[in-house]
């Protein structure tokens, strides 16, 4: 059983919400979320990134970096950008992005569910990346970027957010990407129970987006505990910000992969060696998008072909039946020497919102081949999760992404 409980957020007093909102922290290079800030100096990667306030002659993790985190925070909170809540709530986040809409429950998952894996994982975490937000988290005081988490659809969790919805939002706007959103606070106390109970009754959450910052929020926790030997479990710390999602509703776009060389061989070699694991399948200059599990794009000198993993090579193992372990297996590992695509400069990956044409695009600049994947489902990560094993690295590709700066959660205990 998952649990999870309502808290008392921080969130945007009214007006100001759309200016806070900002995309997670990860997305953006530093040049980048510099830019961001400039333009908007209230946006919330000015707390998430706080190196943005600095020269680029401070380090990223330099400890002032997050002392002006927490300063900063403090600041926007007594400056009036942020109301707290006044008693523990839930919420719902609904996002609208080219007409599909999805919404998600605002609560606190426990951390002691990630610990037992009730909250299961797919992809493995790097420790500098965990150790950055571990001490954004632990000197802001204050989880500041919601985890994406799935569960499997529940019908009468459906029927309860369809009644919430009904109501008025506190927030409903535009992001500049396109991106609706809107919030509803969830404060009856008969709903909340109504959310827990259903909650109570799903046996297995997953993490969809966030690996690093549940991790992080995870080992804060984890650490505060350690600092409070009496602790009664009960405390802010015992738990994590998370925005929960029905999977009928999810959507994962393709991950798409670049290759800078052909390993020595020229194009004509190179198609004949790819020929023995895949039918290939000329389709010229029309953009080849894949339209099945097991069917890949692939652009090569000015022109798309249709790979097709030939049935030898296909399997019902949760992890090599993927279509990203099919591609690295039989042709980026073999053929092109790309053994680690964790480590290799030889790769590059390139989100699906970018669409064929930046595949396009970078073959003619700096890369030599472009594969255009068949989305990863659901239901793949979900099955690789039951069964304790890890994706390889870049399968999925979520959108749209959950705003920071939204919802704070307090950790309380200074």
């Amino acid at each position: 059983m998952a649990h999870i409980i309502p808290f008392a957020a921080y969130r945007p007093t009214p007006g100001n919400e759309e200016k806070i909102a900002a995309l997670p922290y990860d997305v953006y290079n530093r040049e980048e979320a510099a830019e961001v800030v400039r333009e908007n100096p209230l946006s919330f990667l000015a707390i998430d990134r706080a190196e943005t306030g600095f020269g680029p002659q401070v380090d990223t993790y330099a400890p002032q970096v997050y002392e002006r985190a927490a300063a900063l925070l403090q600041q926007r909170i007594g400056e009036g950008f942020f109301l707290k809540e006044d008693k523990p709530c839930f919420y719902l986040y609904e996002q609208t992005f080219q007409g599909r809409r999805q919404t998600g429950v605002v609560a606190c998952a426990s951390i002691d569910d990630y610990l037992d894996n009730v909250i299961k994982k797919h992809e493995n975490t790097r420790a500098d990346k965990e150790e950055d937000r571990i001490r954004h988290v632990d000197a802001c005081n204050m989880q500041t970027g919601p985890i994406f988490l799935a569960y499997r659809q529940n019908p009468v969790m459906k029927a309860l957010i369809g009644q919430v919805k009904d109501g008025e939002p506190v927030y409903d706007f535009v992001s500049e990407d396109g991106v609706g959103h809107r919030v509803w606070v969830i404060g009856d106390s008969g709903t909340m129970e109504q959310i827990q109970n259903c909650f109570a009754d799903i046996p297995s959450l997953y993490i969809a987006d966030g690996h690093h910052r549940c991790a992080s929020a995870v080992k804060v926790g984890q650490m505060r505990r350690q600092a409070h030997a009496g602790y009664n479990g009960r405390e802010a710390f015992n738990y994590f910000l998370a925005v929960l999602f029905p999977d009928e509703e999810l959507c994962i776009m393709d991950y798409n992969r670049v290759v800078r060389d052909l390993n020595g061989y020229d194009g004509k070699e190179f198609l004949e060696k790819i020929s023995g694991a895949f039918a290939v399948e000329r389709r010229g200059e029309t953009p080849c998008r894949p339209q099945r599990k097991g069917t890949f794009g692939m652009y090569l000198e000015g022109e798309w072909y249709l790979l097709t993993a030939r049935e030898a090579i296909l399997t019902d193992d949760p992890v090599e039946g993927l279509d990203v372990s099919l591609l690295q297996r039989y042709l980026l590992d073999p053929i092109l020497g790309i053994r680690d695509p964790k480590t290799d400069r030889r790769i590059d990956f390139v989100g699906g919102i970018r669409g064929l044409g930046e595949l396009e695009r970078r073959v003619h600049t700096d890369c030599k081949a472009a594969f255009a994947m068949y989305p990863t489902s659901i239901q793949e990560l979900f099955a690789v999760a039951d069964a304790g094993k890890l994706m390889p690295p870049k399968s999925t590709w979520f959108e749209p992404k959950l705003r920071s700066g939204l919802f704070l959660h307090d950790l309380e205990i200074r």
